[in-house]
């Protein structure tokens, strides 16, 4: 494993990305909040629609605000063409200066509110006009006002940015969700580290420019704002500098064998000769619309998720039929080149601890039904949305006493304390064995198949040459391979290892 510091110095294109970003989503709020700060001043109505329209965006959470914007973009491409970016920086942008909007507005409303009225009829006395009161009274006066706003919504805006990696933005985010899925805490450290530290330095310069305006010292406030504007140059420059609009951009979702997933297909394409970007942590529900909207352009998803959250059916036709009737849907609708199953199924399954469905005699769904009152079952964020919890509802009648919602990696911490009696494993996770966990069956099939496979997007389905690339991945993991690297991932202690070991460790293990 990489040391803390190896992967704090490791983090310059996360911190760049990091600070284009919520320096861009300042100077939207501020381009936003300033007109609208002197529109209200002189309108009460405005004043009251404003705030009260800012303070409603704050009680939305941030990472629901981030995931917003995407169907958002996703439904004005019809209007705007296929040229809109639906994921990434753009949603990012917008939804992190909708954040930002409330502590400037209501900073700048108050500051003007608050002016000295003798001031003011000073000003009219002497003949000033509207916008000369305002550039040459109103504006100086305010100033430090507003820059209290302005550093306070920085800061905010500065950790709310690490949400961003959720929908596809490059971020500081990037370490702590993957440190946080794989149990790599030095990972969650040196990004938190990593933002904490942006936040302090933006503060504190913002705060030389507040006193340098409240003091009317003009050598402090510039010096600050230059500051400023030579950090946020060096992030743009070392950004532009890393970027490569050909590169393939390989996404995972939130656990760890996607983020392993997407290091062997990586390691595959550079042994060819591509370039690859990788876009870690994106959320579950944004991957598939992201990939056929060219937004990346390889994912590996699973054949149950296409078929109950896309295709919207409840049936269970066997693994072949779904699968063949996905890669002609995706093809016939989106343009996706559906490549091949990779060997492995990761399903969901109901799994609990040993000793605990010894004690309650339970081996199958049909067992758990009688007891499952009195137990609580956990999931993933996503599981009791979805359609197979409601099937296995429904197939079996199940009402379980409580439902917890945990993180993938936190589940099997859940079993292990005994704050979840049964939770909804996955079939190829190497906690299965090493937990010596029990997957109860599924008598009445209402679970169905999840096969891995790789899509490739519009942008890259007919490229021969990366398809090429990728096929001796296909049909080559079992799902006993698939389980050890899972486990080298995910263990605490000697031997675990990070996903592009594991990633190593398992093209070795298949042959490659």
């Amino acid at each position: 494993m990489e040391s803390f510091a190896d992967i704090l110095l490791g983090l310059g294109d996360k911190l760049a990305a990091h600070v284009v970003l919520a320096a861009s989503a300042i100077a939207l709020g501020i381009g936003v909040a300033l007109p609208l700060a002197v529109w209200a001043s002189r309108s009460a109505a405005v004043s009251r629609v404003a705030l009260g329209f800012a303070s409603l965006v704050q009680t939305i959470p941030a990472l629901a605000l981030l995931a917003l914007f995407f169907p958002i973009l996703l439904s004005l491409r019809a209007v705007f063409g296929e040229g809109l970016p639906t994921l990434g920086f753009l949603p990012a942008l917008l939804a992190l200066a909708l954040y930002a909007l409330l502590p400037i507005l209501r900073n700048a409303v108050t500051a003007q509110a608050n002016l000295d009225p003798g001031v003011l009829e000073a000003a009219d006395g002497v003949g000033m006009t509207g916008w000369q009161k305002l550039r040459l009274v109103e504006a100086p006066l305010s100033a430090p006002f507003i820059m209290a706003g302005i550093r306070t919504a920085s800061v905010w805006t500065i950790g709310a940015a690490t949400l961003s990696t959720t929908i596809g933005q490059p971020s500081l985010g990037d370490p702590i969700f993957a440190g946080l899925q794989t149990q790599n805490w030095a990972l969650v450290l040196a990004g938190c580290f990593a933002s904490a530290g942006l936040a302090l330095v933006t503060d504190l310069l913002l705060g030389l420019i507040e006193r340098g305006l409240a003091d009317r010292k003009r050598w402090q406030w510039a010096g600050g704002m230059l500051a400023v504007v030579l950090g946020l140059s060096a992030a743009l420059a070392y950004q532009s500098g890393g970027k490569n609009d050909d590169a393939i951009v390989i996404a995972s979702k939130q656990f760890s064998e996607q983020y392993i997933l997407a290091q062997l297909i990586g390691s595959q394409l550079e042994q060819a000769g591509y370039e690859v970007e990788y876009r870690d942590g994106l959320g579950s529900a944004v991957v598939h619309n992201a990939v056929t909207s060219s937004a990346i352009d390889i994912s590996v998803d699973y054949t149950g998720t296409i078929w109950t959250n896309n295709l919207k059916r409840t049936d269970n036709p066997g693994r072949d039929a779904m699968y063949e009737t996905i890669r002609q849907w995706e093809a016939e609708e989106h343009g996706v080149r559906v490549l091949g199953r990779l060997g492995f199924e990761n399903a969901y399954a109901f799994a609990m601890r040993e000793d605990r469905a010894d004690a309650l005699g339970v081996a199958t769904l049909d067992d758990l039904v009688p007891v499952a009152g009195q137990l609580t079952v956990g999931g993933d964020p996503e599981f009791f949305e979805r359609p197979e919890w409601d099937a296995v509802r429904e197939a079996y009648g199940m009402r379980f006493g409580e439902t917890r919602n945990f993180s993938p990696t936190f589940m099997y911490n859940a079993l292990r304390s005994g704050a979840a009696d049964v939770i909804s494993a996955y079939t190829s996770d190497g906690r299965i064995a090493a937990d010596r966990l029990v997957v109860l069956e599924d008598p009445r099939e209402a679970l169905p198949s999840y096969d891995a496979m790789v899509m490739m997007s519009p942008r890259i389905a007919g490229d021969e040459d990366v398809a090429a690339a990728l096929q001796p991945l296909i049909g080559a993991i079992s799902v006993e391979a698939m389980r050890e690297a899972n486990f080298a991932v995910d263990r605490e202690g000697e031997g675990k290892l990070s996903p592009k070991a594991a990633a190593a460790d398992l093209a070795a293990r298949i042959g490659l």
